[in-house]
C-alpha cells in the first residue's frame, strides 16, 4: 500500500463483507472480482483499482463512495474542508478522486474527479444501482460512454445518467479533465 487511504480501503473491504457474513468466495462471485485478488486487497498486497473498488462494493451494497467513508472512519463531521477532503489515485489510469462532501452524510456525495490526456476508466452497470447519477465538466473534455451511447462534453455541460448500464468515462483531450460527480442515493 503506498498511502494511508488505501491501507483503510483495505481494512474497510475486509470489515464490510465480513459484516455481511460474506466469504470471500461469495463475495468473488458476486462481484466477478477473483478471490485471489479480494484476498491480496484486504491484505494490503495489491492496490486495486476504482473499477475493481466500484465492483466490490456494488457487490456489498454500497457506493464507492459510502466505502471510501467507511475508510475515512466516517465520522460527523458536517463541514469537508479542502484539505481534510481524501483523495485517491487510481493505479492504472493515474485518475485521482476527491470525495469532496463530509463522509456519511446525507443523501448526495460530490466526488471531484481528474482524469489525465488519455485516460479511459470503465464500471459496470452494478456501479450506479443505488443511486441517482450526474456528471458537471469543471474543465477540459470528457467522452462519456453510457452503453451504446457516446456522449461528448465540454466545460460547464452536466449530463443527467439514465437506467443503468455498463459506461466508461474517458478524456479524449490533450488537457486533464476535471468532473464533478454528484450521487444521490434512491
Amino acid at each position: 500500500m503506498t498511502d494511508p487511504l488505501s491501507a483503510s480501503l483495505a481494512a474497510a473491504l475486509r470489515e464490510a463483507r465480513q459484516d455481511r457474513e460474506l466469504s470471500a468466495g461469495t463475495l468473488a462471485e458476486r462481484s466477478g472480482v477473483s478471490r485471489a485478488m479480494i484476498g491480496k486487497i484486504e491484505r494490503g498486497e495489491a492496490q486495486p483499482t476504482a473499477v475493481l473498488l466500484s465492483r466490490l462494493a456494488a457487490a456489498l451494497g454500497l457506493s464507492l463512495s459510502e466505502l471510501v467513508a467507511r475508510a475515512e472512519g466516517d465520522d460527523d463531521r458536517r463541514l469537508a474542508r479542502r484539505e481534510d477532503q481524501a483523495t485517491w489515485r487510481d493505479p492504472v489510469t493515474g485518475y485521482v478522486r476527491r470525495a469532496v462532501s463530509p463522509p456519511g452524510r446525507g443523501a448526495t456525495e460530490l466526488v471531484e474527479v481528474d482524469l489525465p490526456p488519455g485516460a479511459k476508466a470503465g464500471f459496470p452497470a452494478e456501479s450506479y444501482v443505488f443511486a441517482d447519477h450526474q456528471i458537471w465538466v469543471l474543465s477540459g473534455q470528457l467522452r462519456f460512454h453510457e452503453g451504446e451511447v457516446v456522449h461528448e462534453l465540454g466545460e460547464g455541460d452536466c449530463l443527467q445518467l439514465g437506467r443503468p448500464v455498463d459506461c466508461a468515462y474517458e478524456n479524449p483531450g490533450t488537457q486533464s479533465c476535471r468532473y464533478l460527480v454528484v450521487l444521490t442515493k434512491r
